[in-house]
């Protein structure tokens, strides 16, 4: 028997290893898991109906590590899961993305001398100034198994030293929640509140400091988007602090609808019927590309390149004057149809258990 400790710490993170947890339960009495929150972020939509929408467990323990400085919550997690590893020792801590929790979890790990996977192992932006950057750096400094998204983050790995029999290149977990929850997207309130129709409206998400935090620069980027985006509405579930620096600089406008932030099921609903997507999210050009929709990105870098390259995502960078050309290729229909993205097929769960069992039948623990 396999044990395994599976680690999360904000909501995308469960997204990610809802499938393997399905993936687990379906691949008989083999493995044994359990579930950790670390409680890096606090949602108030994870409720027991998040768990129950993406069909897992409530987590086995929360270690209430959320809040404080980058080094206080890093802090904060380490103790509180070194104290969780000591009373539950597993085979295996299994980490997800880039979050603050995947790498204090995975030092913690090694330093007791406990195995490590990283599911989506090998992402770069090569921007150092994002801290999900140096927790994928330190993350991947550290971990025995590596699994990957794309043939992109095996030659990041392999050209950062690591052995070819380390990297499982299986896909992208995300798609398989994104696949699997399509049929259930739910029609949120303001579609007939705000009477959208398909392909008749864009999505609007902005998070990055780099992107709200300077007004100057938020006002003018708003200001283009809703210059240049014909007579269609603008959706925009936004952040309660970032609705509140838009309103102190006065922006506003008819078509530009600034609602709360949506759950999975009913953003998603939002996103494939959309005509395009403005966003400065690594996540959601991920999702807009398995579902073709046009997508643009408001950064100057991006881990996640399979999105241009394959997929229906361009750069714009963060300069508001890009807003401009793109709005008029999309509206002129020369938007890139994109193409499906190599083992992005809702099977990449199936894939790391296989590894996972294929390992420990190594003996390798």
């Amino acid at each position: 028997m396999l044990k395994i400790s599976i680690i999360a710490g904000a909501r995308p993170n469960f997204m990610k290893i809802a499938p393997i947890i399905h993936a687990i339960q379906n691949s008989g009495n083999y493995i044994k898991f359990r579930l950790i929150h670390t409680g890096q972020h606090y949602d108030k939509k994870m409720s027991g109906s998040f768990f129950e929408q993406l069909e897992i467990p409530e987590p086995d323990v929360n270690l209430e590590a959320g809040g404080g400085s980058q080094a206080e919550q890093t802090a904060n997690i380490m103790v509180r899961f070194e104290k969780e590893l000591h009373e539950n020792p597993t085979d295996l801590v299994l980490v997800v993305g880039d979050v603050t929790s995947t790498m204090a979890c995975a030092v913690v790990a090694q330093k007791l001398h406990t195995k490590v996977a990283h599911v989506e192992a090998g992402i770069r932006s090569g921007d150092w100034s994002m801290p999900e950057e140096i927790n994928r750096l330190v993350t991947d400094s550290i971990t025995n198994y590596f699994f990957t998204t794309s043939e992109i983050a095996n030659n990041n790995l392999r050209s950062s030293g690591i052995e070819e029999e380390r990297i499982f290149y299986v896909g992208n977990t995300m798609i398989d929640t994104l696949l699997k929850q399509r049929p259930r997207f739910q029609q949120p309130e303001i579609w007939k509140k705000l009477n959208l129709k398909d392909k008749e409206y864009l999505v609007m998400t902005l998070h990055r400091p780099a992107n709200v935090d300077q007004e100057e620069k938020l006002k003018e980027l708003m200001d283009e988007i809703i210059a240049h985006s014909g007579n269609l509405p603008l959706v925009f579930p936004v952040h309660p602090r970032t609705a509140k620096i838009l309103q102190g600089l006065g922006v506003s406008h008819p078509r530009l609808h600034m609602v709360e932030p949506l759950g999975y099921l009913e953003f998603n609903y939002l996103v494939e019927r959309a005509k395009a997507v403005v966003t400065d999210s690594g996540g959601i050009t991920e999702e807009t590309t398995v579902m073709g929709v046009p997508c643009m990105t408001l950064r100057d870098n991006t881990e996640r390149p399979e999105t241009m390259t394959f997929g229906t995502n361009e750069l714009l960078g963060t300069n508001p004057k890009a807003i401009k050309p793109a709005m008029e290729k999309l509206f002129a229909g020369e938007w890139k149809q994109g193409k499906k993205i190599p083992l992005w097929d809702g099977k990449t769960a199936k894939r790391i258990v296989k590894y996972l069992l294929e390992i420990s039948n190594n003996k390798e623990f």
